[in-house]
């Protein structure tokens, strides 16, 4: 039997699903990550992926035909030529480069660079590209050979091909996922020498560094593929494929994407589109979610009162949930104030406030996707905590007034294990 495993590392830990040719999902381990110095960041998660992978049992290992690799978008390490990295690795939200964003800011105004959807992506004080012009001013740069996100280093410490990336990574990098080709503004940047080659998601890169299998007690014939960014990874954990059909995460805040046949950018609603295969991920993100919620109501309260919620009456409450000022989707306003008031004193009805308030954002957001040009909405599946409230389900299926279904998986690693085994289709 063969086996395919999919590693996603996140925010605070890393997860291992292993999956057969049936998507039945065989065994899932995870790890946290410690708390270590920003220089020891790289090795440590070294020794928590082959720690992971050693936590799976020896006899489905030995099957693993398999593996990719998600990481967290815009984390990057700069690195010699051996892939060994210069410097601390600099995170998903590290905004240290804010100055390198101005002066990608003016070179585009001094270079009368066409507005493009890679320029949308890459101006912000976390993009891969940003991250890497700072790192250009700084003294280590002068060794530096390969700028790898964290998805390709620790493939690379699999495979031991150095400078391969995915167009999932590789987006915020400035790479045209439309055209697939780094975009002609990039060569003034004087930093071509150092981006990764970019292949599709899920592409076979080469087989496992023998020496490593045998650490691993992995197959010698192991395939390692390309890798996704971990949003990407629990979109595909979903299973979504058709158009129209999209993935809601109710998480601390609120994130949408839709499976379209059309991109779409729009940097006023921070709106970008991830390529998959011929189609096109189109997301937005709210920052009103499950963090307001715990304002509120402790997780016991959550339970015992939203069965209470007479779900089939409109709430006429109508509240702007934030835990602080400021939202840019669907409503772009850097000052929005929360809006929870007037607060019943019966709790069941202003937790059904705020539930019916998310939701009317949730269907603005999905109006707003389609006004721009995105696919009409046909189908909405739920990851994240609030998948499991059946009370908000049942809210959000009114308002959006397409069907609403708990995806079956919702875990990046699993999402990542189908990537893995797409490699051998």
């Amino acid at each position: 039997m063969s086996l395919y495993l999919g590693i996603d590392f996140g925010t605070s830990g890393a997860r291992a699903a292993v999956i057969d040719q049936d998507m039945q999902l065989c065994v899932q381990v995870s790890r946290r990550f410690a708390s270590v110095e920003p220089r020891q960041q790289a090795p440590h998660w070294q020794d928590v992926m082959f720690r992971l992978i050693q936590q799976i049992p020896e006899d489905i290992r030995a099957k693993i035909q398999a593996i990719a690799i998600d990481g967290t978008s815009s984390t990057v390490l700069l690195c010699d030529g051996a892939g060994v990295p210069l410097d601390a690795p600099l995170l998903y939200n590290d905004a240290r480069a804010g100055a390198a964003l101005t002066d990608l800011q003016a070179f585009f105004t001094q270079a009368n660079v066409q507005d493009t959807p890679e320029q949308d992506v890459v101006l912000s004080a976390t993009s891969s590209l940003v991250k890497l012009l700072w790192w250009k001013q700084q003294s280590v740069y002068a060794q530096a050979r390969y700028l790898l996100h964290q998805a390709d280093w620790l493939g690379f410490l699999l495979h031991g091909q150095l400078g391969i990336s995915d167009y999932h990574n590789c987006l915020k990098l400035g790479y045209d996922v439309a055209q697939l080709e780094y975009p002609s503004w990039m060569a003034e940047l004087e930093v071509m020498p150092l981006l990764p080659q970019v292949r599709s998601p899920g592409t076979v890169v080469g087989k496992i560094v023998s020496a490593i299998a045998n650490q691993l007690g992995l197959p010698t014939d192991c395939q390692i593929c390309t890798g996704t960014t971990d949003s990407i990874a629990a979109f595909l954990a979903s299973g979504v494929t058709a158009i129209g059909e999209a993935v809601t995460s109710l998480g601390s805040t609120l994130v949408l994407k839709l499976l379209s046949a059309t991109p779409i950018t729009n940097r006023t609603y921070g709106i970008y589109s991830h390529r998959l295969g011929d189609l096109w991920l189109v997301g937005g993100a709210s920052n009103t979610g499950g963090a307001v919620l715990q304002q509120f109501f402790t997780p016991q309260e959550l339970l015992e009162l939203s069965p209470q919620i007479a779900v089939q009456q409109e709430s006429p409450l109508q509240y702007y949930p934030l835990t602080q000022p400021g939202d840019r989707f669907p409503v772009n306003d850097a000052s929005l104030l929360p809006c929870v008031e007037p607060r019943p004193k019966n709790p069941v009805d202003f937790l059904h406030g705020l539930l019916e308030s998310m939701a009317r954002i949730e269907a603005r957001g999905y109006q707003l996707l389609q006004k721009l040009g995105a696919a009409p909405l046909v189908r909405v599946y739920t990851a994240g905590g609030g998948a499991a409230n059946p009370a908000w389900t049942a809210i959000r299926n009114r308002q959006l007034q397409v069907p609403v279904l708990v995806s079956r998986h919702t875990e990046a690693a699993y999402g990542t294990a189908r990537l893995a085994k797409s490699s051998t289709e």
